[in-house]
């Protein structure tokens, strides 16, 4: 049997119908070279017996004896995958049929030895599609400035998740994801891997992923824990610029902070890291001040009016893109 172009691997636990739904977007994919890899993470009769329905012989499933997070599973299927490229899916996220095709065409374009490809996606909800991750980078623009720095006040203008992800399975391998992590498992193998040699990171610029944003499916970005977030940064200070720390302070722990209450002892504390360890732009300060003093309720009424001027071109995209859904 030949060997897959791209090994896609999926990580689930629990989530037999969603999970299906993955498995079918990347099986569907315009090149038919793959693998797609399912690591069943941990003990989970109902999802083994669900993917046992789907017959293609291209799917692979890894049960698991014991649940290990979701950054070792998708190690674990990085050390199973045969090809020598390997690709990230969510278990609740789908692709669009010519994703792979369109990421392994731009690697061949770069000219670097480990390219490391993202694309533009949507993010769906209740609310509708929105356009996310289509912010370009500058040339010489730092990842975490790309990652972190808003040129605007919505939230996923750079995306860089794991389901946009394509990279060299050897990264991978010497790069591998942190164990351990609840949360920022995508953006914390990002930063460290752009640090490896011969790494560019590269977005292509169209959409081919699919993020539902429901508030009632459990996913680790839904957790509003900001002491997390907080010494997840201050760890990982050297990865980033004292401008992205900056603005993480104030994008991520400040609100998430918000969302619980924590109260103005907090919201100080904050504004030291986000001041004395960070190196406050005009962007970033006006998006602390105004994460402080706006009400949560009015914030997310602003942030939806914010997205509807958007609406048009949504629309469109949606519409010329949801014919080639699987």
């Amino acid at each position: 049997m030949n060997l897959p172009l791209v090994s896609a691997i999926i990580p689930t636990c629990n989530r037999p119908e969603l999970v299906q739904r993955a498995v079918r977007s990347a099986l569907g994919q315009t090149m038919a070279e793959i693998e797609v890899i399912v690591v069943i993470d941990g003990p989970d009769g109902a999802t083994q017996s669900a993917l046992s329905r789907i017959a293609d012989p291209r799917l692979r499933v890894l049960a698991l004896n014991q649940q290990v997070g979701g950054s070792e599973a998708r190690n674990t299927g990085v050390r199973a995958a045969r090809a020598s490229w390997v690709a990230f899916l969510d278990d609740d996220d789908e692709w669009f049929p010519q994703k792979l095709e369109r990421q392994l065409d731009a690697a061949g374009t770069l000219g670097a030895d480990y390219p490391v490809i993202y694309s533009h996606y949507i993010g769906r909800s209740q609310d509708g599609d929105t356009l996310m991750g289509n912010r370009l980078s500058v040339q010489g623009e730092p990842v975490s400035e790309y990652l972190f720095c808003r040129k605007g006040l919505r939230f996923g203008e750079a995306g860089l998740g794991s389901s946009e992800l394509l990279a060299p399975t050897s990264l991978m391998k010497d790069v591998p994801f942190k164990v351990g992590l609840r949360k920022h498992q995508d953006w914390d193998w990002v930063l460290r891997a752009a640090r490896h040699p011969g790494v560019k990171v590269h977005v292509v610029p169209e959409l081919l992923a699919i993020y539902y944003m429901q508030d009632n499916v459990a996913r680790l970005s839904n957790n509003a824990e900001w002491r997390f977030s907080l010494e997840w940064a201050k760890e990982r200070i050297d990865l980033l610029t004292p401008k992205a720390y900056s603005f993480f302070i104030a994008t991520e722990c400040l609100t998430r902070a918000k969302k619980v209450r924590a109260g103005t002892k907090v919201y100080l504390g904050l504004f030291r890291e986000f001041l004395f360890r960070g190196s406050p732009r005009f962007n970033s300060t006006l998006l602390f001040l105004g994460f402080t003093l706006t009400p949560i309720k009015l914030r997310a009424h602003l942030r939806k009016l914010a997205g509807a001027r958007g609406g048009a071109a949504r629309q469109g995209c949606q519409t010329s893109l949801q014919s080639e859904l699987p």
